[in-house]
């Protein structure tokens, strides 16, 4: 396979005001706990880590208040009043990541921008991931960032399995033939579930999950 078909959906992000806070709304609604996984230094921020299969996983993320300020806007929108204020009132799925062996390519293929391939450690880890200047959320959140791990074997065969293992992936949206446009440019479409908004409904993600209890599903 080459090009857009290695694309793989590579984690779940859930945003939260701090860890604490985080890991209890995961423990409240998925019924497990998810251990600390590291800081990220240039980008000021910290996380937990919970494996969601051989080659995905779950990520709790927060900004580090311990840690220096990174002089850059941090990721995930994460210095942005309004989502601050948000997550106060409670964690949620903000965002997802996909992986691919050739990020710089990928992004010559976007039909939109994906950020800027930046490396970016945590521990012994090293990756790129594309980052957009100003720090948002790509597409509101609907859009995933891109990622290109460098080392041999997925990080998530490392971490702890604590029961989880991710169903399905849903994004419900207003233009959803605009949106699967973009996410086919970089071969994102087959990942994910794109469904019009009808009804009450409201655009966002879902993701379901296999917990310990059953299924589970949670909403941006």
């Amino acid at each position: 396979m080459t090009g857009k078909t290695k694309t793989r959906l590579d984690h779940l992000v859930i945003g939260a005001h701090t860890l604490e806070q985080g890991v209890a709304y995961v423990k409240r609604h998925l019924g497990v706990t998810v251990p600390f996984g590291g800081v990220h230094p240039k980008m000021g921020t910290h996380n937990h880590l919970a494996r969601l299969g051989d080659d995905i996983f779950l990520e709790i993320i927060a900004i580090n208040l311990a840690g220096e300020a990174p002089g850059r806007p941090r990721w995930f929108s994460l210095d942005e009043r309004q989502m601050q204020q948000g997550l106060k009132e409670s964690p949620r799925l903000i965002s997802w990541v996909v992986n691919t062996p050739d990020i710089k390519s990928l992004l010559q293929d976007a039909q939109c921008s994906f950020g800027t391939p930046e490396l970016i450690s945590r521990g012994a880890l090293t990756w790129h991931f594309a980052l957009p200047s100003d720090g948002r959320l790509l597409g509101g959140g609907f859009l995933p960032y891109l990622i290109q791990w460098h080392d041999a074997v997925h990080p998530a065969g490392k971490m702890e399995d604590v029961g989880l293992r991710l169903k399905s992936l849903s994004v419900y949206h207003n233009n959803p033939q605009w949106l699967s446009g973009l996410l086919a440019s970089v071969g994102a479409d087959r990942l994910v579930k794109v469904h019009p908004v009808s009804g009450g409904e409201l655009p966002g993600l879902r993701a379901l999950f296999d917990t310990p209890g059953g299924e589970v599903e949670l909403r941006s």
